[in-house]
């Protein structure tokens, strides 16, 4: 049986809106295990605080009540063992590319030498060692996000928390990320929690997709995804009928269908 990496049980988050100075619960309830090098895609409405629990395991907000463990100890504040990649590429823009992928390892104090063969490893996973000595605006977006990607797996985290990384890019490109980010995850092997509001995205990335309630959140199914990963390129699941079924499931239960927990 699977490990699990994040144990969740019964977690409530709430947050407070500056605007109103009101409360508002954005998850209630939730159980949920992570387990041990796998691909989590989580999917729901919009709203409904999937981007919430990437906080509360990245240990940037404090739940209210619950359990949220790693390993079997409890988070209490970010930590290196947890990487996180946001929609937004948050790349400094006067150093080049390996030095923003070698950026956390300077801080941390590893030698310039070290940091460097450890940076370059990475940009030839992502595929950007030609692009070592460019500037991100000399970037296309889809560049850009693999370097935020590159960077986070050169701090070797044990868990890699993406929040829609791919939402600011063309369709195109999008697919080209998700192909080549299955292939790194891969090579990598790293456990990573995925939030998407891109029901194809999340099937065709995920070895099990969570379906989110509306808020306050609560987990409304657990889907598993069979589909062998030498399949999972978009040429081959546009037309698999086991894709499109489990894509169609998937966005019947985000749309308000199935009966929720």
């Amino acid at each position: 049986m699977a490990t699990p990496k994040i144990t969740i049980r019964d977690l409530c988050v709430e947050y407070v809106s500056e605007e109103r100075r009101e409360r508002h619960i954005a998850i209630e309830g939730l159980s949920l295990d992570i387990l041990e090098n796998e691909f989590l895609c989580v999917a729901g409405p919009s709203g409904c605080g999937k981007s919430t629990l990437i906080s509360a395991i990245a240990g940037f907000i404090k739940p209210r009540a619950g359990t949220l463990l790693m390993d079997g100890r409890p988070i209490a504040a970010p930590g290196a063992d947890r990487g996180v990649v946001f929609q937004e590429y948050a790349l400094l823009p006067w150093r080049n590319v390996i030095e923003n992928v070698a950026l956390g390892l300077k801080l941390r104090g590893v030698p310039k030498a070290e940091r460097r063969r450890i940076a370059e490893r990475y940009l030839a996973m992502t595929n950007l060692t030609e692009a070592a000595e460019k500037y991100p605006h000399e970037l296309s977006g889809g560049m850009k996000q693999r370097v935020a990607v590159a960077r986070t797996l050169a701090n070797a985290p044990e868990v890699m928390l993406m929040d829609e990384p791919f939402a600011a890019v063309d369709a195109q490109t999008r697919m080209t990320l998700q192909e080549e980010l299955i292939r790194i995850w891969e090579q990598s092997k790293v456990t990573v929690l995925f939030v998407t509001h891109s029901v194809d995205e999340a099937v065709f990335l995920g070895d099990r997709v969570v379906v989110l309630s509306p808020r306050p959140a609560r987990m409304k199914e657990s889907l598993e995804v069979r589909i062998p990963r030498a399949r999972r390129t978009w040429g081959m699941m546009n037309t698999d009928p086991e894709f499109i079924a489990l894509r169609d499931r998937v966005l019947h239960l985000v749309r308000g269908g199935g009966n929720g927990a």
